[in-house]
């Protein structure tokens, strides 16, 4: 092989990697978009569909291969996001986003930019708080506009003339979709509670559910907390969510009593925080996402749809 041909094979195999080095990072992006990682993987397969159907010449023409996989995963996402609202109208019971275990895949920010803004900090969305349950259940109530607007920008650091031209949008138009959603996501979520806090008061959880204590389990949660169910339609759960915390403790207990202690309780983390993983035989039957505020528990996510249990039972 020639100098000059084994520098083009060089220059080739840096660009394949470099292209492929993009794939954590635009799943997570479609995760945050969509809530769903199944839906997030098939997104990130038709965008890496589209690039390998274009021709090397195309390819080479393209000065930036990640923000190019980025812009077309967007606008896939934003096509998904259009139909998504119609699809969980029907859909059986309430809909929570996919649980994701504890993995730094899912914490993965734009390349070369920092996870926050010292000059504006409240303009920011940190990683972490980026998956945690609280905030995806929050984004369900914004428009894919917005959704897109705030991910790109307060997870992934992109500024906003480059979200325009991946949007369609003026970059003004995108500001103000990206401080409307931050907005939503501020007043539908109080002040989190720090990770070792929020894990005592789940171990606590966890021991009162345990030994059947409907009176510790009152004392735990916040007397407006809200419990809320997702089996799909595939398996048995609450069609609507159960509010108050006297009547979630009593419906809990009763799923204890039920189970007869044929199952096991484990605590482990979930998108980022402390959960509890429920197991059958040694099978994950449910995934519970706890969000706390000012010393109880305000929100619990119960997750029982098998279909998006895949990665806490893929091994």
């Amino acid at each position: 092989m020639t100098d000059h041909a084994k520098s083009r094979h060089d220059e080739s195999d840096a660009g394949l990697d470099a292209v492929i080095s993009e794939r954590r990072r635009l799943i997570g992006l479609a995760y945050r978009l969509l809530g769903s990682l199944s839906e997030a993987e098939d997104v990130v397969q038709e965008t890496y569909t589209r690039w390998y159907a274009m021709s090397r010449e195309q390819q080479d023409a393209i000065e930036s291969p990640g923000a190019w996989l980025t812009t077309v995963a967007t606008r896939v996402c934003l096509d998904l996001l259009g139909s998504a609202r119609v699809r969980r109208e029907r859909y059986t019971g309430e809909w929570i986003p996919e649980p994701l275990p504890e993995r730094t895949d899912w914490i993965s920010g734009r390349p070369g930019t920092a996870a926050t803004d010292p000059a504006d900090p409240a303009d920011r969305v940190t990683l972490d708080e980026s998956v945690s349950m609280a905030f995806l259940v929050a984004l369900e109530s914004m428009t894919p506009a917005q959704r897109v607007a705030l991910i790109l920008h307060d997870v992934f650091g992109y500024p906003f003339a480059e979200i325009a031209g991946i949007t369609g949008r003026t970059p003004a138009a995108c500001r103000e979709l990206a401080s409307s959603a931050r907005r939503r996501a501020r007043a539908s979520q109080p002040p989190a509670a720090t990770t070792t806090h929020q894990a005592a008061l789940v171990r606590d959880f966890k021991q009162a559910w345990d030994t059947q204590d409907i009176n510790a389990l009152v004392r735990l949660l916040a007397p407006g907390a809200t419990f809320t169910a997702d089996g799909g339609g595939v398996v048995a759960a609450a069609l609507h969510p159960i509010e108050g915390g006297e009547g979630i403790a009593r419906y809990l207990t009763d799923l204890a009593v039920r189970a007869s202690g044929g199952l096991t309780v484990l605590e482990r983390t979930v998108n980022g925080r402390a959960g509890l993983v429920i197991e059958h035989e040694g099978v994950t039957v449910a995934v519970y996402a706890f969000d706390v505020a000012q010393d109880r528990i305000t929100h619990i996510w119960a997750v029982r749809n098998p279909d998006k249990l895949r990665p806490w039972t893929a091994g």
